[in-house]
């Protein structure tokens, strides 16, 4: 017993209890060139849809589980993929626009994960913050996690987030004009 009191004994014994443990967290960087989110928006006379690119993505693994993730979203990449020519360049202008997203000002938006539930063997429920335009709010998906690769698929409620064109939450008598508040994200990630 006198020789745990010694300082340099404790430490030899905590070196050497260290060296034998697995450490069993791995952070995994997500691959943001082969990596895509796919948006879709909903109006009352169709739909629109598009790309948005990831700045930065990680995904925290602990014994081969899935317990965090964390990511940045490049606003000012939003492109519109069914449209092309004049329609094309306009739609993604305005969507740029402080209409909707306010890219000069918020240029990136951010998910991070804040609870993470096993579902089953590969599947998921992610509890996440969500900040568009400096305004967060949470947000539940499913995930499923493959290999080096993972989906999810997440609606969005674009008017907890001040994004107001178009929308009956903020403005009535719209009719065929309106479009509706929840978009969604289907995103295909590679790490």
């Amino acid at each position: 017993m006198k020789n745990l009191k010694n300082p340099l004994v404790f430490m030899l014994i905590a070196f050497a209890t260290l060296s034998f443990t697995t450490i069993t967290k791995e952070v995994k960087k997500v691959n943001t060139k082969e990596s895509k989110v796919v948006w879709k928006g909903y109006k009352v006379t169709g739909s629109h849809e598009g790309t948005v690119s990831l700045q930065s993505g990680i995904l925290n693994f602990e014994k081969d589980k899935l317990v965090g993730g964390e990511f940045i979203i490049n606003m000012t990449s939003i492109a519109v993929t069914d449209l092309s020519g004049e329609y094309q360049k306009k739609l993604e202008g305005h969507l740029k626009s402080d209409d909707f997203f306010g890219v000069n000002n918020h240029p990136t938006s951010t998910l991070v994960f804040t609870k993470v539930k096993a579902k089953g063997k590969n599947s998921y429920e992610v509890t996440a913050d969500l900040t568009i335009k400096n305004k967060t709010n949470p947000v539940t998906f499913e995930i499923s996690v493959y290999g080096k690769k993972a989906t999810a698929s997440l609606k969005v409620d674009r008017a907890k987030y001040d994004v107001k064109y178009g929308s009956t939450s903020f403005f009535d008598g719209l009719k065929d004009k309106a479009i509706y508040d929840e978009f969604d994200l289907v995103v295909d990630l590679v790490f």
